[in-house]
């Protein structure tokens, strides 16, 4: 009885997944762990260091700027430079942008700091990071597994930004209440635990293997005949190492065939307004409006937000167990659709009970898209370019993203901040509504393909 619930929970595919595998999803969780911290005070930081509303929104806006050439770069080179090398060098900028954090007050020092060190303005992945790691758990997962194994890694980042907000609220909390410190140099002490944890990453990072190099494929025991670097809009009879000697290419990624240039940039278009809809209401925003609207303690935040992350995390298992019976682009769509609903309605209500109640309600529904997200694209897009066009996926996400945080600074300075909130909501119903109009299809495709796929085996 014991073993289906731990299969319908994917525990069995992670517990018999690589050490490399482990190691990555751990990685995740300090970073988020760190990520969640930071985010629960940036925008107040900001504030008290005499840096107006609109600044503050400049600030995040040059952040998420600068982080896209950082990326692009080092995940389109990812896979040459080596992906443990990457992992390494992000880990030692996320140290020394918690020790520039502090020790400065200024502006612009604070600014070079969370570019190169990619301080998160929002508690979500925003460097190379991610689209590395993603793509080597793609390279070490059998197909069938890949959607647990997703689903366990957005998990343990969430459960690791849960973590680092309450942890950080409640550090503030004792330092200012108990210890009677200004809440300037309460702040330092988060931003070194930030330094702190960027080194516990870069251990972490030291300890995987060889096999996460590109080309270095691990074959799991029971990865059976199914081969992950079969695309999804690929025929199974296509051997991916011939390459057409004319194919139609993207500037930008010269490599990626001509079948998958339309599936390439309607992704981009799609994730694009997602990420600017998301970027509106960005997580240092939606603290700062509750600490500012309802008067609420840091303690009181990091509980408040601590738990809605908790939330999230539970609500993906049920993410993996639907994909699996419906699909990932259905699941994707019906889940994060009302949450965007809710966040438009989040900040109507002048009551904190009712507020909490649409936060809540967005917090079970929106992030039951990230793992069927995740294991769509890795199913889609060929091996060889995975890392490379997932990570400029990443900058596509992150150059929409760059002008929101400036666009909802300036209307928080003028007393409209929960009028960027509404937009948002709109944007990634829209968002939505194109995901199924565009790839609603694909799940039958990958139904019929897998069905193939058992039928020669038998």
């Amino acid at each position: 009885m014991l073993i289906p619930i731990l299969q319908e929970l994917g525990l069995i595919s992670l517990w018999h997944s690589s050490l490399d595998t482990k190691l990555l999803c751990s990685q995740r969780f300090v970073r988020l762990f760190a990520y969640g911290g930071s985010t629960l005070i940036l925008a107040s930081y900001l504030s008290t260091l005499g840096i107006s509303d609109d600044r503050i929104g400049l600030f995040m806006t040059l952040t998420l700027v600068g982080d896209v050439v950082i990326s692009f770069f080092l995940t389109l080179f990812a896979d040459r430079l080596g992906r443990k090398a990457v992992l390494l060098l992000g880990s030692a900028m996320m140290c020394g942008s918690g020790v520039a954090f502090a020790w400065s007050g200024n502006y612009w020092v604070l600014l070079l700091a969370a570019i190169l060190g990619v301080i998160s303005p929002n508690g979500n992945e925003i460097g190379p990071f991610r689209a590395v790691e993603e793509s080597t758990i793609a390279h070490l997962t059998a197909k069938e597994h890949m959607s647990d194994i997703y689903a366990w890694y957005s998990l343990i980042g969430t459960a690791g930004t849960a973590l680092g907000m309450m942890v950080c609220g409640w550090v503030m909390s004792i330092l200012q209440e108990t210890k009677r410190w200004d809440f300037i140099p309460a702040c330092r002490v988060v931003f070194m635990l930030y330094a702190a944890v960027g080194a516990v990453k870069f251990v972490l990072t030291m300890g995987l293997s060889s096999n996460v190099e590109a080309g270095k494929k691990e074959q799991p025991d029971n990865a059976g005949t199914s081969n992950e670097t079969d695309p999804l809009l690929g025929s199974s009879q296509i051997d991916e190492t011939v390459v057409t000697p004319k194919q139609k290419r993207l500037f930008f990624l010269p490599g990626v065939e001509a079948q998958f240039v339309g599936l390439v940039t309607s992704l981009f278009l799609l994730f694009a307004l997602d990420s600017f809809g998301s970027a509106l209401a960005s997580l240092s925003w939606v603290t700062y409006y509750f600490r500012r609207k309802f008067n609420m303690t840091d303690g009181e935040l990091g509980s408040l937000f601590s738990g809605t992350s908790v939330i999230q995390a539970i609500s993906m298992l049920l993410a993996s167990s639907i994909a699996k019976r419906f699909g990932n682009v259905k699941t994707m769509v019906f889940t994060h659709l009302p949450s965007g609903l809710f966040l438009a309605l989040m900040s109507v209500p002048n009551s904190l009970p009712i507020a909490m109640i649409f936060l809540i309600g967005r917090a079970c529904l929106q992030n039951m898209d990230v793992a069927p997200r995740s294991a769509f694209l890795a199913q889609a897009l060929p091996a060889e370019q995975r890392t490379a066009i997932m990570g400029t996926i990443n900058v596509v996400k992150t150059t929409s993203a760059s002008l929101a945080p400036l666009l909802t600074g300036v209307l928080s300075s003028r007393g409209a901040l929960g009028v960027s909130f509404v937009v948002a909501g709109c944007l990634k119903i829209s968002y939505d509504l194109g995901m199924l109009i565009t790839f609603g299809g694909m799940d039958r495709e990958h139904q019929r393909k897998a069905q193939v796929e058992a039928e020669a085996d038998a």
